[in-house]
C-alpha cells in the first residue's frame, strides 16, 4: 500500500519502522529538516519537509494515490485538519492520533463529519493496557488474540515458584496445562524453548493459550487469577484519569494523588467514587499515611519517565507485593529499565503505534495483499506472534504438525477453528478457514505458507 505518516515523534518512527519494514511505500511529512535526513537514512522511505496540513504538501508526498494517510503530530488539530485535507484531496482512508479528553465524548462525531477511519487516543490506550494488566496481576504484559478468546500473557519465574528450576516437559507432567510456554528470554537471551528447557528464577516466559486455561495455569503454579481489590495512582492527568474510572467501574478502591489543586477539584467531579488526593506523588510521607503499604497495586502514571521509574523503585522496596505499573515514555529507556524488574512497563507510543499497525494489516488483508489478522512483536522485536488466516488450498493444510517441515525459530502455537481454541499437538492438522498463532523469530513472515522450509 502507499502510505504517507504525518509527524515523525516517537510514534511516527515506530510506525514509518514498521511499515516500511512491511513492504509498504511509506513517504513521511516532518517540519523538521534533520528528522528527516534521520528517518530517510535509517529506513527506505520517502522523506519531505514541511507542514502536513499544507495541500502543496500533501500534493508532493502524493496524496492522490496514498491508500492511507496517518497524522501523528503532536497536536490534535493539526492532525484532524490533516486528515480532512487528505479526504478531500486525495479521497484515501485517513487516522488521526487525538489525546485530548475534551474530544472523548464528540470522538464519534468527528470521526462522521471528517470521515476519519481510525481515531487513537494514546492516553486511553495506556490506561486500557493498564487495566487489563490490574484485572490479570500476575502477568507483566498481555495480548489478546482470536477476537478475544486467547492470550499471550508475560510473567516472570520468581525463584520460589513451583516451574523454577523444571524442564518444560517435567512442568507439563505436574500440571498438564493446556497452554504453551512459547518464548524464554534469559538476561538477553531469547530461546523458542523445547521440552528440555529449564526454568531459571527470572525468567522472562511467553505463555500461549485460551484465556480460562492460562488462567488455570497460573492458579496451579500459585500465581493470583483475580483482579486486584485496591490501587494507589500517581498523577491525575488523562492516563490518569481514564484509568481510575475503569478501575472504579470493576469495583476496584481507588486513591489518585495529583498535586494541582485545579485538577484534584476537577477530578472530584468527575470520579467522585475514586478518593483525590491533593498531594504530591513523590512525598514518601504521603504515600505512607494514605496506605502505601497495605496497597495491592500501585500505577506511575505523571509524565515524567524518571520520577515514574523512582516511585515505582521505592514502592518495591516497601510493598514487595503489590503489582506495580510504570509509565514511560522513553522507548530508549527499555534495557535500562529491564533491568529494575519494577514490574509491567506501559510504553503509550508503542501501543499507539501497534494500535494503528493492526489496522493498517485489516486494509492489507481486505486489499489482498496478505493474511495476517493481528501481529504483536515481543522480546524487543527479536520475535512475532501473529495470527494468520488460512484459505483454501493452502499447503499448510491436512498434515500433522510433526510432519511438516518447518523453518527453524517457528512455533505453531495455537489453532482457533470457528471459536474453539485448539492447543496442538504433533498429531494436530490445520483446516482451511481456521486462524492460527505462530510465535517466530523468524520476522517478516508475510502468509501462513512462509512458516514451511521450501
Amino acid at each position: 500500500m502507499q502510505i504517507i505518516i504525518v509527524g515523525c515523534g516517537n510514534v511516527g518512527a515506530a510506525l514509518t519502522e514498521q511499515l516500511s519494514g512491511e513492504g509498504h511505500d511509506v513517504t513521511v511529512i516532518e517540519q523538521k529538516k534533520d528528522v528527516i535526513q534521520s528517518v530517510v537514512n535509517n529506513f527506505d522511505v520517502m522523506g519531505i519537509v514541511g507542514n502536513g496540513a499544507s495541500y502543496m504538501v500533501m500534493r508532493d508526498a502524493g496524496i492522490e494515490y496514498a491508500d492511507l494517510m496517518i497524522a501523528v503530530t503532536g497536536n490534535d488539530e493539526l492532525n484532524l485538519l490533516c486528515c480532512l485535507i487528505a479526504r478531500k484531496a486525495g479521497h484515501c482512508n485517513t487516522i488521526a492520533r487525538v489525546k485530548n479528553p475534551i474530544y472523548k465524548k464528540e470522538i464519534s462525531f468527528i470521526k462522521e463529519e471528517l470521515g476519519l477511519s481510525l481515531v487513537v487516543n494514546p492516553e486511553e490506550l495506556a490506561a486500557n493496557e493498564a487495566a487489563k494488566l490490574l484485572k490479570f496481576p500476575a502477568a507483566t504484559s498481555i495480548e489478546t488474540f482470536a477476537g478475544g478468546r486467547a492470550e499471550i500473557v508475560h510473567m516472570t519465574v520468581d525463584e520460589s515458584s513451583r516451574i523454577c528450576n523444571k524442564s518444560l516437559r517435567e512442568i507439563q507432567g505436574e500440571i498438564k496445562s493446556k497452554v504453551l510456554i512459547a518464548v524464554v528470554q534469559r538476561a538477553d537471551e531469547v530461546s523458542i524453548p523445547n521440552g528440555d528447557f529449564v526454568l531459571r528464577a527470572n525468567d522472562e516466559l511467553t505463555i500461549v493459550g485460551a484465556s480460562r486455561n492460562i488462567a488455570e495455569f497460573f492458579r496451579k503454579i500459585g500465581l493470583p487469577t483475580t483482579r486486584v481489590h485496591s490501587a494507589m495512582i500517581i498523577g491525575g492527568g488523562s492516563t490518569g484519569y481514564y484509568l481510575a474510572d475503569q478501575l472504579i467501574s470493576f469495583g476496584i478502591d481507588v486513591k489518585l494523588f495529583e498535586r494541582d489543586l485545579e485538577r484534584c477539584k476537577r477530578l472530584s467531579d468527575l470520579l467522585p467514587q475514586a478518593l483525590i488526593i491533593n498531594a504530591d506523588g513523590t512525598d514518601k510521607d504521603a504515600l505512607m499515611e494514605e496506605g502505601l503499604v497495605g496497597t495491592e497495586a500501585f500505577v506511575a502514571m505523571t509524565s515524567l519517565d524518571e520520577e515514574n521509574i523512582m516511585l515505582s523503585m521505592y514502592v518495591k522496596s516497601q510493598n514487595p507485593k503489590a503489582k506495580l505499573i510504570t509509565k514511560v515514555h522513553r522507548v530508549n529507556y527499555g534495557e535500562i529499565i529491564g533491568s529494575l524488574q519494577i514490574g509491567s512497563i506501559i510504553y503509550p507510543k508503542n501501543i499507539t503505534a501497534q494500535r494503528i499497525v493492526q489496522y493498517v494489516r485489516g486494509m492489507s488483508n481486505s486489499m489482498g495483499n496478505n493474511s495476517i489478522e493481528a501481529l504483536y512483536k515481543m522480546n524487543d522485536g527479536r520475535v512475532e506472534a501473529l495470527e494468520f488466516f488460512v484459505p483454501e488450498n493452502s499447503p499448510v493444510i491436512g498434515k500433522p504438525l510433526s510432519d511438516m517441515h518447518l523453518k527453524k525459530g517457528v512455533l505453531v502455537s495455537l489453532i482457533n477453528r470457528k471459536g474453539e481454541i485448539i492447543s496442538p499437538k504433533g498429531s494436530s492438522e490445520i483446516q482451511a478457514e481456521d486462524t492460527v498463532i505462530i510465535i517466530t523469530s523468524q520476522v517478516g513472515l508475510l502468509d501462513i505458507a512462509d512458516i514451511l522450509e521450501k
